[in-house]
């Protein structure tokens, strides 16, 4: 009898590498699932669910794995259990060779908690605008950045690497368009700081191709190069992946992204699923980028979370590998 199976298309070869001009050889991917998905999620996951899930994201090839938030609990209640996660994947960078496992911090009482637990790699929040600024973070953009400067100055002394995310880089849902000018200015401060990386952020998913091209310019002509940020994409206007090659083609190697597309903004009703990194990952091969990501094994990650979820996975390539179940 004639076996009729047909094979995967990874089995086919696809997608097929072909090179463009002009972009990084390697991508590291900067995955928020664990972090910036899971905290917008209505179902608060288990314990042992969460420490699995980051152990799966190492396993499948990702190096830096956003591990939880040290913010407190009345906040991000998805994330409470902080404490107790983080010393359960503490181990995974001797597994796994390069793991990193940044936290985010909010204030210079989260940064206690994460260095009582020995982490290495921190984030801190801030926001290009004003409204976003009050509503997130209760502080005018000023106060904000002044709030980060201690936390920023003792993490480094601390030996810790630091990186600073910067919200509403794009659009705002009370202001609207954001001047490249105004990001430019909050983003710089960040550095200024310390920060080693700056990761701007398309909260609400508003920005385009040439928004992205326009303000990386900017960050350029401010005597800030590509090398310094990364991208943060919210995909709520299927913008996402185009937005990410502009910015491959301005130099930027950086690219943030959450398995399975979980995510959004807690703060930001408008804000959907970030970047899924599964998508990600079959665009940059299909450049013939390297990622280190085995892609099966994510997929199948993801799928595996969305059954704790109780729901598929948004992620497109997701349900065209492994189903939309």
């Amino acid at each position: 009898m004639t076996d009729h199976t047909e094979p995967t298309v990874l089995e086919l070869g696809l997608p097929m590498p072909v090179r463009s001009d002009g972009l990084p050889a390697r991508v590291r991917i900067h995955e928020v699932g664990p972090r910036d998905g899971l905290q917008n999620e209505s179902v608060a996951l288990p314990i042992e669910v969460k420490a699995e899930f980051i152990g799966r994201l190492a396993q499948a090839g990702l190096r830096t794995v956003e591990a939880t938030s040290f913010v407190h609990p009345k906040w991000v209640p998805q994330l409470a259990d902080a404490e107790e996660l983080f010393p359960r994947v503490a181990e995974l960078p001797r597994q796994y060779p390069g793991l990193r496992l940044p936290v985010l911090v909010p204030n210079e009482r989260g940064l206690d908690r994460a260095l009582a637990l020995g982490a290495t790699d921190i984030a801190v929040f801030g926001s290009a605008t004003e409204t976003f600024a009050s509503r997130n973070l209760n502080r005018t953009v000023a106060e904000s950045l002044e709030m980060f400067a201690p936390v920023v100055h003792r993490a480094t002394e601390s030996g810790l690497t630091v990186r600073g995310y910067l919200s509403m880089c794009f659009g705002d849902p009370w202001e609207g368009p954001v001047a490249a000018e105004q990001v430019v200015a909050v983003g710089k401060a960040l550095l200024d700081l310390g920060c080693a990386e700056l990761s701007l952020g398309d909260t609400i998913g508003t920005g385009t191709p040439g928004q992205v091209e326009a303000l990386l310019g900017a960050f350029a002509a401010a005597g800030v190069g590509p090398e310094r940020l990364a991208v943060h994409f919210h995909d709520t206007y299927g913008q996402a992946l185009a937005n990410t090659l502009a910015a491959l083609r301005c130099g930027v190697s950086v690219v943030d992204a959450s398995a399975g597309g979980l995510g959004g903004c807690p703060y930001a009703k408008s804000a959907t699923g970030n970047l899924a990194t599964e998508d990600l990952v079959w665009m940059l091969h299909g450049l013939g980028i390297e990622t280190g990501v085995d892609l099966p094994s994510l997929a199948a990650t993801s799928q595996w979370l969305a059954g704790h979820l109780g729901r598929p996975s948004p992620s497109r390539a997701v349900r065209a590998l492994v189903g939309p179940s």
